[in-house]
């Protein structure tokens, strides 16, 4: 991965305009110029001149960043803040070595049965330890453990993971494209429903997906804390499993996961570039498969629901922006409308919102009135990160609106389009 001297040439281009200030999310709540991309830059060139060392003020300050990219969009020199503020804390790895959690984090994604291991004893943790968000769902709880505030609410973890399942598919039709699926680990453990509507849909268009438990953690949460031996032992695992197999592309339903695989792997060598090439998110391979026009042809939903939508970051800044809202508006049973700032950060960042819990849900506050404004009763995204942080900032502030990933409400209008063709009486039914 490249260090802090391969980027020598943006410091210079960054020109200290502020332009970053009008778009930074963390900049916006807490106005310290610290949290801003300029003031990291200088930090960032002042460390690599040798001027600064892993002092706590510049440790806390490079933390105060979401990696999301917000800067870099609106930057006239478009300079990479978040690739050089992930440089900045390796190298503040490197020179003191990474933080208690960062160690725990590394130590986690690193090694798959603890996480299939956490995954099963949390499920059956929260069962007893935790209080259900509101009492009838049984999807979100009140985690009352040492280092999560009371307050966060979380989703449950999954005692089964989605690639532990035995997941029945019909056969591919022979014209069909040959597709491997990315789970990632927020799919995995936490919303495994969101793998099994891919599948199906997936299936419903004659396409057979390639499953393998081999898949380990993308590495961005490694990334995140600093950690970049782990986001290289994390990239050449999933580089073996992803040559064992035979396949067209590489699909992924979690913002976070494109942007690793697509965006981060390719700085890592040049055996990486095929697989990053063949990476697409499954919005976007679900519309160029024509996926809207066939929803077309369903019926319109005498009762449809209000739904927004939320963009990821990670999709974002790959572009990826049209097609989900092209898709929504597809959907026989959903009115879509669009919100205010639906691009902006929701405050997640990985590891930002476990540091600094208090100023990213002063971010997510900001995006759940923007949601409640809107007035829709479902959020949709495509990004298990930033499900959670949704959902958590709409708890917060006592709204009633559901967040949910795209491929549910596909899964639904699929559902619909079964029971329109059994007769028109059950075309409410969802």
């Amino acid at each position: 991965m490249k260090d802090l001297k391969q980027y020598r040439e943006w410091f210079q281009a960054c020109v200290k305009c502020g332009a970053c200030r009008a778009t930074c999310p963390v900049f916006k709540v807490e106005n310290q110029e610290g949290g801003v991309a300029r003031g990291k830059i200088a930090l960032a060139q002042a460390m690599m001149d040798g001027q600064l060392f892993a002092e706590d003020r510049l440790i806390h300050d490079l933390s105060q960043c979401l990696l999301c990219g917000s800067c870099t969009h609106l930057c006239p020199n478009q300079v990479p803040t978040p690739d050089i503020v992930a440089a900045a804390r390796m190298e503040v790895a490197l020179k003191k070595g990474l933080s208690g959690f960062g160690r725990g984090v590394a130590a986690l994604v690193t090694h798959k049965k603890a996480m299939d291991w956490m995954s099963k004893s949390g499920d059956l943790a929260s069962r007893l330890l935790c209080r259900q968000i509101p009492e009838t769902s049984g999807l979100r709880l009140r985690f009352p453990l040492p280092g999560i505030p009371k307050a966060r609410t979380l989703p449950k973890p999954s005692f089964t993971p989605f690639l532990k399942r035995d997941t029945r598919q019909t056969p591919s039709r022979s014209a069909s494209p040959k597709v491997l699926f990315f789970t990632g680990c927020g799919i995995n453990y936490l919303y495994p429903e969101i793998g099994e509507c891919l599948v199906r849909i997936l299936n419903f268009m004659g396409i057979h997906v390639t499953l393998t438990d081999e898949q380990v953690c993308c590495g961005l949460p490694a990334l995140s804390a600093g950690a970049g031996e782990a986001v290289e032992t994390l990239a050449k695992r999933n580089l073996k499993t992803l040559k064992i197999h035979a396949f067209d592309c590489v699909l992924t339903a979690c913002a976070s996961c494109h942007d690793a695989l697509a965006g981060i792997y390719p700085s890592l060598g040049a055996e990486y570039q095929p697989f990053s090439e063949k990476t697409r998110d499954i919005i976007d391979f679900l519309m160029n498969m024509d996926l809207a026009g066939r929803l077309s042809s369903i019926p319109r939903s005498e009762a449809r629901v209000k739904v927004t939508y939320h963009d990821p970051c990670h999709l974002r800044n790959h572009e990826l922006t049209q097609a989900p809202r092209q898709l929504l508006s597809a959907l026989p049973q959903v009115d879509y409308v669009e919100m205010a700032d639906a691009a902006t950060c929701c405050g997640l960042g990985g590891t930002f919102s476990v540091h600094h819990y208090e100023t990213s849900q002063k971010i997510g506050n900001q995006k759940a009135n923007h949601v409640a404004q809107s007035g829709a009763k479902i959020v949709a995204t495509a990004c298990p990160g930033c499900m959670i942080q949704l959902q958590d900032s709409l708890n917060r502030k006592n709204y009633p609106t559901r967040v949910t990933h795209l491929l549910e409400l596909v899964c639904q209008a699929l559902l619909y389009d079964q029971l329109s063709a059994k007769g028109p009486s059950n075309r409410t039914a969802l």
